[in-house]
């Protein structure tokens, strides 16, 4: 979208044809694009189409607070979740903070989040109209520059930094292509004041300034992001409740658990699976905390390569989804069709680690045509590949 057309949406003119796009049933018909076009220029027609249809989107990351904000697509996509917003906002005001200046500040809600918990912030854009959108959802709140990242004046704020982590390809994970520049986000942690910065969950564990915190989150069950907290804010203090010093840990949002991971913590012991099957949140995995969780739950692993966990009792954990298992067979297809069969079996959850196959396809082969419901796991063990057929317990 044109700088020029966005300050057109963002303004009162915009309100009128943002209603038109909402009454659409479908924003993205050649329907509504000729109703619009019947009110409106062109151009303010279909950005207000593409605007409806992308908060439509973004319902299911902001709920009903998208209706109030303005996206991008590849906005929509690299912005924080709320909660994970929230967190990092009273993580900031705990440390004490109290100036942040926010570099690729995107569509503002990180920055709107930080304003919410009472920081002073100061937002940074370089695209244009990302800015305009910014500075629309930020509503006067904060101040929103258009300027380049590397060339504004940090003043004595403690810095928050997303770097742009897109490419013309597409998302990229090669620290190479991120803007601002690799070497000026890092060195940002070097400052006074202290900084902040939003990494893609896949960050090699060898990039990460040793001196530093980071902390691989979770919400609700997905892996969102690495969160980088230089040394001056990652003391302990009592009101954010775990250590909170330099090294790795794993966030669990919205309940706030920390598993702080311990680099001594000696490797898992293998063995076949036992009772009770455990999948570790994948904020553990990132973390490298499989050792450390394992030693804290007296568990063992499946498989020396596999994060499946096992114990003999039904040991309970926010860091792990438990299975009981009911019953245990060799990896074979034909034996699961032939099991599925006796079973009744017409629906089936299939869940894997380390079996190259695909569930959906091999869903479609054992032809289910059976009245009961189960799950599955198949993954290598101690011995040889198993299906496990288990029971998710609540």
């Amino acid at each position: 979208m044109d700088p020029a057309v966005a300050r057109r949406l963002v303004a009162a003119e915009g309100d009128e044809a943002l209603m038109a796009a909402a009454a659409q049933a479908d924003p993205g018909s050649l329907a509504a694009a000729t109703a619009l076009r019947k009110r409106f220029e062109p151009e303010l027609a279909a950005a207000a189409l593409a605007q409806d249809s992308l908060r439509r989107r973004a319902r299911t990351k902001f709920g009903e607070n998208a209706g109030a904000l303005f996206f991008t697509a590849d906005g929509l996509e690299q912005a924080t979740r709320p909660d994970v917003a929230r967190w990092r906002a009273e993580r900031l005001v705990t440390a004490g903070v109290t100036r942040v200046i926010d570099l690729g500040c995107g569509l503002g809600t990180d920055a709107l989040a930080m304003v919410d918990a009472g920081l002073d912030v100061v937002a940074v854009e370089r695209d244009e109209t990302t800015a305009v959108l910014a500075a629309a959802n930020l509503a006067g709140r904060a101040q929103v520059r258009h300027a380049d990242a590397t060339e504004s004046d940090l003043a004595d704020r403690t810095v928050f930094c997303d770097p742009a982590r897109r490419t013309g390809a597409g998302r990229t994970w090669n620290v190479a292509d991120f803007s601002p520049p690799w070497p000026f986000v890092t060195g940002l942690l070097d400052r006074p004041a202290g900084a902040c910065l939003k990494l893609g969950p896949g960050v090699p564990h060898r990039l990460l300034p040793e001196e530093t915190r980071t902390e691989w989150v979770s919400h609700r069950g997905d892996l969102v992001e690495a969160c980088v907290w230089s040394a001056g804010l990652s003391a302990p203090r009592a009101a954010v409740g775990a250590y909170a010093g330099p090294g790795r840990a794993a966030i669990l949002l919205p309940a706030g658990e920390t598993l702080q991971v311990d680099p001594a913590a000696p490797s898992p012991s293998v063995s076949e699976p036992g009772r009770y099957l455990h999948e570790p949140d994948p904020g553990v995995l990132a973390a490298g905390g499989l050792p450390t969780l394992a030693a804290a739950m007296s568990a063992s692993r499946v498989h020396p390569d596999i994060a499946y966990l096992t114990t003999d009792n039904p040991t309970r954990s926010p860091w792990w989804t438990s299975f009981e298992v009911v019953q245990a067979m060799p990896w074979r297809e034909r034996e699961l069709r032939r099991w599925a069969r006796d079973n009744d079996i017409g629906v089936l959850e299939i869940k894997k680690r380390g079996i190259e196959i695909d569930p959906a396809a091999l869903r479609r082969r054992l032809k289910l045509t059976g009245t009961r419901s189960a799950t599955i796991v198949i993954t290598p063990t101690l011995g040889a590949a198993q299906v496990l057929v288990v029971n998710r317990l609540e």
